[in-house]
């Protein structure tokens, strides 16, 4: 395949990418959306946030089994404790790169 197929292809695929997001968008924006599907919706980031870190935080990847034990949980949880504390983003994220770090070098 030569250069130009190449650069097609990546138009098409960004093409594909960008319209299954945009048509919602654009026909949505000009709606009035009723207040139960605004606060239905409100929850969907919470969701995927949860469902990204569940199996890292929980799961054993190699039996496949739940494991509270994990060192990453412990640091997840001490993280979530310094960040209601203190309500700082920059904070947090020092305080969880910091530990995940020392995770590495004792464990």
């Amino acid at each position: 395949m030569n250069f130009s197929g190449y650069l097609l292809l990546c138009l098409l695929m960004g093409l594909v990418t960008f319209v299954p997001r945009w048509l919602p968008l654009l026909y949505l924006s000009h709606k009035h959306l009723p207040q139960w599907l605004t606060d239905w919706l409100s929850f969907i980031p919470v969701a995927i946030l949860s469902s990204l870190l569940a199996p890292i935080l929980l799961a054993d990847t190699t039996t496949r089994s739940l494991n509270i034990t994990k060192p990453e949980l412990l640091i997840a949880l001490s993280t979530l404790l310094f960040a209601l504390k203190t309500k700082s983003l920059g904070g947090t994220v020092f305080v969880g790169m910091i530990l995940h770090w020392l995770l590495g070098i004792f464990f």
